[in-house]
């Protein structure tokens, strides 16, 4: 069977970043795609461009405008679902905040995915910002803490993680994924909206000892945060602290549940010493819709 592949992406107020997105796109060879373009915008402006870019790319298209903003996790399921239904072999969940320069990426990803017999893999992520300066060279997760911290972030590539290999975790900003997965992990928990839905999904995926492996070969660039405001924002400030909580309450046997809680409030008074009343106020309440949500 040939692979056609499903490339999912979510935008939310995202004009700025589409024609480098789709530039990148038009440039691939030797892949059969379909963009699955999920706009989460109150306007529609982001849907007009992409209808525009994909004409004048000649890209193969599908436009959901949801006309508000439901969140990451069921915009990627928007799209997840849309791909499978259309028979993709393969679902490429990517940021539209990403740009890559090889035009055989997506393909050399395919073969590269098939040739260690794993069901998923992810390239090697810069920052855009900074060129040679790494994001993410895969990952782990660290259960106590409630991270998932990445190999590699904030380093200068000097080839330190040029070996590819199997990882535990990565972000799914950039990452291939056998349609085959879908069907026996799931989709995207939906409750999370945005953060820590990839990592939900990652540990379902580790839990039913499937492969995830990162491709130092491949390379792309991400513009870090570029819908979100930043990490240190009081919306991310907000949804990172509930979905902490939620992902342990989900996930975690009561002992490991306990820790873990506490060590979630040890690191919320950390930062109530360096943040503004907006801030801490954010963090509270995001404790408290963490607890709030109903598992």
């Amino acid at each position: 069977m040939t692979d056609f592949i499903g490339i999912v992406t979510v935008l939310f107020n995202s004009d700025d970043v589409l024609p480098d997105f789709f530039e990148s796109l038009a440039k691939q060879k030797d892949v059969k795609y379909r963009l699955y373009v999920i706009d989460n915008s109150k306007t529609d402006s982001g849907s007009r461009l992409s209808q525009e870019l994909a004409e004048k790319y000649k890209i193969d298209v599908q436009i959901v405008f949801n006309n508000a903003n439901v969140g990451v996790a069921k915009g990627n399921n928007q799209g997840i679902e849309s791909a499978l239904r259309d028979g993709c072999s393969h679902i490429l969940l990517s940021n539209n905040d990403i740009e890559f320069k090889s035009e055989t990426l997506i393909s050399e990803m395919i073969s590269k995915m098939e040739e260690v017999n794993a069901n998923a893999l992810v390239p090697k992520i810069y920052y855009h910002s900074d060129a040679a300066r790494i994001w993410c060279a895969g990952g782990y997760i660290n259960k106590l803490a409630v991270k998932s911290p990445h190999y590699g972030d904030g380093e200068i590539d000097v080839g330190q993680y040029d070996k590819s290999d199997f990882v535990e975790y990565a972000p799914t900003c950039f990452m291939l994924i056998s349609k085959k997965i879908f069907e026996a992990v799931g989709v995207m928990d939906e409750k999370y909206f945005v953060y820590y839905d990839d990592t939900d999904f990652i540990l379902r995926f580790n839990e039913r000892k499937n492969k995830l492996y990162y491709w130092s070969g491949g390379e792309v660039w991400h513009k870090v945060s570029y819908s979100t405001g930043g990490s240190d924002g009081e919306f991310s400030l907000f949804y990172t602290f509930r979905n902490r909580i939620y992902f342990v309450r989900k996930n975690y046997q009561i002992f490991a549940s306990i820790l873990s809680v506490a060590y979630i409030f040890c690191s919320a008074v950390v930062k109530f010493a360096k943040y503004d009343d907006k801030k801490r106020k954010a963090i509270m309440n995001g404790l408290k819709a963490g607890f709030a949500i109903e598992i």
